[in-house]
């Protein structure tokens, strides 16, 4: 079966936790060599051994396969409260497209798939998972709970997100931060999908909102959604073209080697404090590139657990 097959051409994905599905076993095949390799449904994971712990729980087998100590731990050891924090500002529906392939996501079709994707793995582990989408108001928020019922309406939200069509939504994400966090009382896994960008250019506001999504001892990752090769690197060709914020309405005319190395050096000069803010408030960044594969999203999401648990 295709992956393309289980899209909806007319928009939106036709089967969003199918393709999730597709994806994580996709991503599990490949680690062979990965520190994750054993993953699958049969346990929560491997975690590796360290020295001082108990030995009971040591997988031999994969000990003569690997050389190396890992030790099994199980549903009941290592459920979690996990909570997903989705951006639906018309920047996150970048570049627009009225069809998706799983080789041409817009920002917010790869949000939605890559959060549908940690579902899928959470679901299996039997863990909690609350949802929450904002855009220029609190579109959505759902608590953390483990219920089939529960998380096929999470995958319906997502698949809302994706088909909605948002004109001039412009956001201040450091506002809804606040205010999600605020709601997360016991310690949680975060995710944070987003693009980073908005209205104002108050950067202060932003990452002190960041910060505060760590209180209560929350593990939070923060998947800095963007096209790099359009949105950094700016790559247009050299025609005279109009650049239109999608979330103001203003425009320029101009040409893009006029502006490509400024505009370079002033999101590249962003990006970097946003990674040094992250690091100064142990927030995990993780670049997640469009135009790439899911793996910096799902291997990010295994390393946050291994550090939660």
């Amino acid at each position: 079966m295709k992956l393309q097959d289980e899209l909806n051409k007319a928009g939106g994905f036709k089967n969003l936790e199918h393709l999730a599905k597709q994806v994580v076993e996709g991503f599990i095949s490949g680690m062979h060599k990965s520190p994750f390799h054993g993953f699958s449904a049969e346990f929560a994971e491997h975690k590796i051994y360290n020295q001082g712990e108990s030995t009971r729980h040591i997988d031999w087998k994969l000990f003569a396969k690997t050389d190396k100590l890992y030790t099994k731990r199980y549903d009941d050891e290592t459920n979690l409260r996990c909570h997903i924090i989705l951006d639906n500002s018309s920047s996150m529906h970048y570049p627009e497209q009225d069809s998706f392939s799983i080789d041409n996501l817009n920002k917010i079709a790869f949000s939605a798939l890559a959060s549908a994707s940690l579902m899928h793995i959470l679901k299996k582990q039997r863990d909690a998972v609350g949802l929450s989408i904002y855009s220029d108001k609190y579109d959505f928020y759902a608590p953390e709970k483990g219920s089939e019922r529960h998380h096929q309406m999470l995958i319906h939200q997502l698949e809302q997100a994706v088909k909605s069509k948002p004109v001039s939504k412009q956001t201040e994400t450091y506002a809804y931060l606040h205010e999600i966090a605020e709601k997360i009382h016991r310690r949680s896994l975060i995710f944070v999908f987003t693009d980073m960008f908005q209205t104002t250019t108050d950067e202060v506001k932003l990452f002190e909102a960041l910060r505060h999504l760590k209180h209560n001892k929350h593990e939070v990752v923060l998947f800095h959604v963007y096209d790099k090769s359009k949105e950094m690197n700016f790559n247009f060709n050299n025609k005279p073209k109009r650049f239109i914020d999608i979330e103001t309405g203003d425009f320029v005319n101009l040409y893009a080697d006029q502006v490509k190395e400024n505009y370079e050096k002033a999101v590249f000069g962003y990006f970097e404090e946003l990674k040094m803010k992250c690091l100064q408030y142990k927030i995990k960044y993780v670049e997640a590139d469009v135009n790439q594969s899911f793996d910096a999203v799902l291997t990010g999401y295994m390393v946050a657990r291994e550090k939660f648990i």
